[in-house]
């Protein structure tokens, strides 16, 4: 394939790279930072992409960066990689853990930990960006290197789209991303079709009467209205969504009182729900809402329940085209043994947001970051959700190689058949 032949040609420069990307691997890993407030991260990012004779856009929605590489006629091809850590405790004890932390508004503390990997989007993303830019006579056309913020929030990318993202780079040909999973490292998987979930962040508010602890009939208890609305929606996916059909309705938090001798006047209900079809979702949302209502009814409650979307996140749908091309480049550079199928995901992203913006067909694939032969000893022993951590854990920890070197060549393989001459 030609296509392979080009990625060879810019991955010739690869172990040149090993000492400086790992090294920047670890300084990022080391300094995580929340969404929104990416400031280290992008400054260092930006810095690196004029090294690399990028033409760079800062403070695109508001702390992305966007670096251009223009190289002549020929296909525009869009990189994504994420930046944002998650306010997690790192446990893994590893000598460039993180001991970072976020101080918000309200002056609350919180710790801050690259618990989902994003720490290695970023550098593979650099470690491709470098090879790119030194490799020039093999490809040709524009590769652009998007650095998103806030992902874990659900609101990075559209943040980018309407901080001005299509006024920075040329119209893309395609949109390509990837995420490092719990799997073994050294594989790499794509996926046509849904691929991660359409998510949703839900909080219910749920009213009562207020009253003291000892007197009970005079109030309307929001505690056990919320405990019934908890136990009803346990049914929701068991009863009312058709067999084999992906369904998510998790309660992940309750809020209710301040004390024990006093019923209070209201609690609320966080929920997330995940899916794979839209018609699914609207289904679940549903039917938050009608036991949510009808459990307030029959508690007596003289206010019907306030429910607020907090966060939504769309569907991962890797458009046929993109992600057919996508596979043969990977099996045309990677052994077979690498060629992995994860099936798929039921976490979310928020990537899909960019290239539907932009009216571009997408795909996203998958590399593996657990160690393979703890991964393999798991798997023998029928322990692998226990032994090996999972992206948000305090001990997820990608090993460094090869993932940094397979997932920078992944990304390199996939614009090359874009790219190639």
């Amino acid at each position: 394939m030609a296509s392979t032949h080009v990625a060879e040609q810019i991955l010739r420069g690869q172990s040149s790279l090993k000492d400086w990307q790992e090294e920047l691997y670890k300084d990022f890993h080391s300094h995580p930072e929340l969404g929104f407030h990416e400031e280290r991260t992008s400054a260092i990012v930006a810095k690196k992409l004029n090294e690399f004779g990028f033409e760079v856009h800062e403070k695109v929605g508001p702390t992305g960066v966007v670096g251009v590489l223009r190289n002549g006629d020929g296909p525009v091809v869009l990189m994504r990689a994420d930046m944002d850590a998650l306010p997690v405790k790192e446990a893994t004890g590893l000598d460039y853990a993180s001991t970072e932390t976020f101080t918000d508004e309200n002056g609350t503390t919180t710790p801050v930990m690259h618990a989902c990997g994003h720490d290695v989007h970023v550098s593979s993303l650099l470690g491709a960006a470098r090879l790119m830019s030194e490799s020039k006579d093999a490809w040709q056309g524009t590769f652009i290197a998007l650095f998103q913020p806030a992902e874990e929030l659900g609101t990075g990318a559209q943040a980018m789209v309407d901080g001005g993202l299509a006024n920075v780079i040329p119209q893309p040909t395609v949109a390509l991303g990837q995420h490092v999973m719990a799997q073994p490292a050294g594989t790499v998987c794509t996926h046509e079709g849904p691929f991660l979930s359409m998510a949703a962040s839900l909080r219910v508010t749920l009213f009562g009467r207020g009253s003291h602890g000892s007197m009970p009939h005079l109030s309307i208890d929001p505690v056990v209205l919320a405990a019934m609305v908890v136990v009803r929606l346990q049914a929701v996916v068991a009863r009312e969504i058709e067999p084999g059909e992906f369904a998510v309705l998790t309660v992940g938090k309750i809020a209710a009182g301040t004390k024990s001798n006093i019923i209070d006047d209201h609690a609320v209900l966080e929920l997330n729900i995940r899916a794979y079809d839209p018609a699914v979702k609207d289904q679940l949302v549903g039917a938050i809402e009608r036991i949510s209502l009808a459990e307030s009814q029959a508690s007596g409650s003289a206010k019907e329940p306030e429910i607020e979307v907090i966060n939504n996140y769309p569907l991962t749908d890797n458009e046929a085209g993109a992600t057919a091309t996508v596979a043969e480049a990977f099996n045309g550079y990677f052994p077979a043994e690498a060629i992995a199928h994860y099936g798929r995901q039921t976490a979310s992203e928020d990537f899909s947001d960019v290239p539907t913006a932009l009216g571009v067909p997408y795909t996203y694939w998958a590399v593996g970051g657990a160690d393979p032969e703890a991964y393999a000893q798991a798997k023998a022993k029928g322990t692998v959700t226990q032994d090996i951590p999972g992206n948000h854990s305090p001990m997820f920890a990608p090993v460094i190689q090869p993932t940094l070197t397979n997932a920078t060549a992944a990304i390199v393989v996939a614009a090359s058949a874009w790219l190639g001459k």
